[in-house]
């Protein structure tokens, strides 16, 4: 370091560094600091020269977490840094250079230094480490005072409190930046931890009354976006416009973070790293984000949280409730125009979940606003590349549609607002179309490229999920978006048909030779017959609720009416089938009455009529179902058309018609099915042939492959029983928690592909 030191090769030979991590003691008045501090070089530009940095100082650095105990530089250093920081503010405003240059490096020096700490000493040698002072060998002073404390608090004032000038932004970034990393002490610990020294300074002692402060400032730091100053505005005329050299360092330590506490999934596609408008929007969002996901202490809850779920609006002058502990107000407005401008991003896409997920007042604002395409297009767009995109990017970006859809008047409001020419629909040009019918395009699109690509587990019932949501309120949907619901039925009724077949021929090997095992082919079957039951769900919805309002999805299914022959006296789909066949045969006749060589425009027309004219009353809603409870047991609620599940738990119920599906958190993947409330004669037979009544719908799926093979090799029942008993197993259980992804079993995704 010092002021002759420019490049980092340079580094493990420098004498300052050298005495720093040497053996002898510097004391926190020694000229030597101002001479350590006064350097400049280059920022690395990429992790090569990342990791070259850190190459070229571990020695330095390990040698002083030998040396510290007996020399306590680091509690000088730390003392040098925050006697700088009580004249920071009148720097500030005294356009000190040098001084806040100064300072900028010392925190540097600290970060860097602190990072080692954290990868080489556990918890509790780290707090001795910021404890010593200068000393005789062998003697300790148990009242030291607590540097580490003392520094979490400096910095928390240097984020709230210094201006935010071109000389001050650089210090800014580096004091976001440490926090980061003081925070990436879970990387190293496989358990989670609740008694970390995070939790010891962040949520109680001098750091708690900066809560709502810093949360509120890390909010506008992300909001305003600001750029760093050009070259020349300020001392360190060497350093890229990227920030300082602890932002790559920090940046990476918050990208392992961010990984921590997201989704990501084997074999996902890491995107490539976008240009940094804004390293210090950047970094405070990185900053908000682990701060909110800290868990909560042993003895109190995680304040940051509390902070971010009970903010409002400036415009709202409701008090707040005496019991609502670290509230603040900020302008929503502004806020809801940054998340929609910074969408491409990870962790924009977190950070709107987190908040519709658990800020009320967020969620009920932006449900009202009249421009939901401009938040809406951006995450359909992040859907659409989905194989560009991270798949915690992919699976956020998902779950922010499936609580958007829980809300009807969003359901209805999206296929208000029409679009022109989508540039980046690729498949078919869109000169016009809703925004509700090219949310059906994108999630189906998602649906079919997860059936060959990706293979991921719980995407499917997410993306149905979504379209069952806004099933009911369909309307005038675009005869491309109708199409493509009818051939993702199509596609997986071949998937059906597919492993019926496979089946057929496994029993038939089977006979010839006793030693070959059995594929598992009935839970492939119960999973597609799950999905499939969804497809004609959403399917059956829309025709309940809004027959009149859809006449491209009636000629659609008219078009491909074959395709539901099989599944009109299949047991697991009889009472969804009622209306789908009633609709098909009703328009069918209608279009027999009017002759043949009809033009399309002729049938459209008599469509429209015939919804008219077909009496509503004739179309049956479905029953409501109870909820699955925790332990995976069904119940009414005390209002049983309207059932409701338990906390932090993901319930389907079907209201008028209407289906619902809600979820409460990112990693839930399931939406939960229920069975009818009758049973019809094969579901009977199903209960009595393989005594589970809790196993309903692995039963029914079992019977109708039995009855499916029986009827090919008659003359083989008793071997084709032992076969199919041979298959049963438990169905899993669809409960869902908050923080847990619930297993399925393996054969899932065998069985969509």
């Amino acid at each position: 370091m010092g002021s002759n030191s420019s490049r980092i090769s340079d580094l493990p030979k420098n004498e300052y560094l050298k005495k720093l991590s040497g053996t002898d003691s510097v004391s926190e008045n020694d000229p030597f600091w101002n001479q350590l501090l006064s350097f400049s070089f280059p920022a690395p530009t990429s992790s090569t020269e990342l990791k070259l940095l850190e190459e070229a100082t571990v020695s330095v650095c390990r040698s002083l977490v030998v040396n510290n105990p007996r020399t306590g530089n680091l509690g000088a250093l730390i003392k040098v840094f925050l006697s700088r920081t009580k004249e920071l503010k009148l720097s500030a405003e005294c356009q000190n250079h040098i001084f806040i240059w100064q300072t900028h490096n010392a925190l540097f020096v600290i970060c860097c230094l602190l990072k080692v700490f954290i990868c080489e000493t556990s918890e509790e040698e780290l707090q001795l480490h910021f404890t010593y002072e200068e000393k005789a060998p062998g003697s300790y002073s148990s009242d030291s005072e607590d540097l580490l404390e003392e520094l979490l608090c400096c910095l928390m004032q240097l984020i709230t409190d210094i201006p935010l000038l071109d000389i001050t932004y650089e210090i800014s970034v580096e004091a976001v930046s440490t926090m980061v990393v003081f925070l990436s002490c879970q990387l190293f610990h496989k358990e989670v931890l609740r008694q970390s020294i995070s939790h010891k300074y962040l949520m109680r002692g001098r750091c708690l009354p900066y809560t709502s402060k810093l949360v509120k400032t890390l909010l506008y730091n992300f909001i305003r976006q600001e750029k760093p100053p050009p070259p020349g505005a300020h001392v360190l005329s060497q350093q890229s416009d990227g920030g300082g050299l602890l932002y790559g360092l920090a940046s990476g330590v918050a990208t392992g973070l961010w990984t921590v506490f997201t989704l990501g999934g084997v074999g996902s596609k890491a995107a490539a790293a976008p240009e940094l408008s804004s390293p210090l929007a950047n970094q405070s969002l990185l900053l908000l984000l682990v701060l909110a996901n800290l868990t909560d202490a042993v003895d109190a809850p995680n304040p940051y949280r509390q902070a971010i779920m009970s903010f409002k609006n400036t415009q709202d002058s409701s008090p707040f409730p005496s019991s609502i502990p670290h509230a603040f107000q900020i302008n929503f407005n502004s806020l809801y125009t940054a998340l929609c401008e910074q969408q491409t991003s990870d962790q924009a896409t977190l950070l709107l979940y987190t908040l519709l997920h658990q800020n009320s007042n967020v969620r009920t604002y932006m449900l009202a606003r009249t421009d939901m395409e401009n938040l809406v297009l951006p995450i359909l767009e992040i859907l659409y590349h989905v194989e560009e995109r991270n798949s915690h990017h992919v699976y956020m970006a998902l779950i922010i549609l499936l609580i958007l859809t829980e809300d009807d008047g969003f359901n209805r409001s999206i296929h208000e607002v029409i679009l022109k020419n989508i540039t980046w629909y690729s498949e078919r040009v869109l000169t016009e179309i809703s925004l509700g019918s090219l949310l059906i395009l994108v999630v189906i699109r998602t649906i079919q490229y997860n059936m060959t690509r990706t293979r991921d587990k719980y995407l499917h019932t997410n993306c149905l999920a979504a379209l069952a949501n806004m099933s009911a309120q369909f309307r005038s949907l675009h005869q491309y978006a109708a199409q493509r619901i009818i051939s993702l039925f199509s596609l997986l009724s071949k998937k059906h048909n597919k492993v019926l077949e496979q089946a057929t021929q496994s029993l038939r090997g089977s006979l010839s030779s006793n030693d070959v095992p059995l594929p598992d082919y009935a839970q492939d079957l119960n999973v597609i017959e799950e999905v499939i039951r969804m497809m004609l769900e959403i399917i059956n919805s829309c025709l309940t609720n809004s027959l009149h309002h859809n006449p491209n999805l009636v000629y659609a299914l008219l078009y491909k009416r074959d395709l539901f022959e099989q599944f009109r006296t299949h047991p697991s789909f009889q009472d969804v089938m009622q209306n789908i066949d009633l609709v098909i045969t009703f328009f069918s006749s209608r279009l027999l009455q009017a002759g043949a060589e009809l033009s399309v425009e002729r049938v459209l027309e008599i469509i429209k009529q015939g919804a008219v004219a077909l009496p509503k009353d004739r179309l049956k809603a479905l029953l409501p179902h109870p909820p699955l409870t925790p332990d995976g047991t069904q119940h009414f609620a005390s209002n049983p058309s309207r059932p409701q599940a338990g906390p932090g738990h993901q319930s389907a119920h079907r209201d008028s018609g209407a289906l619902r599906y809600t979820d409460g958190s990112p990693e839930s993947g399931l939406a939960s099915l229920h069975e009818p409330a009758f049973q019809d004669p094969v579901t009977s037979l199903s209960l009595s042939l393989l005594g589970t009544k809790g196993n309903l719908e692995t039963s029914r799926s079992l019977v109708s492959l039995v009855l499916f093979c029986l009827r090919a090799l008659s003359s083989l029942v008793p071997a084709a029983l032992m076969f199919f008993l041979r298959l049963h197993k438990p169905p899993p259980t669809h409960c869902l928690h908050t923080g847990q992804l619930p297993p399925l079993h393996e054969g899932f995704l065998d069985a969509l592909i």
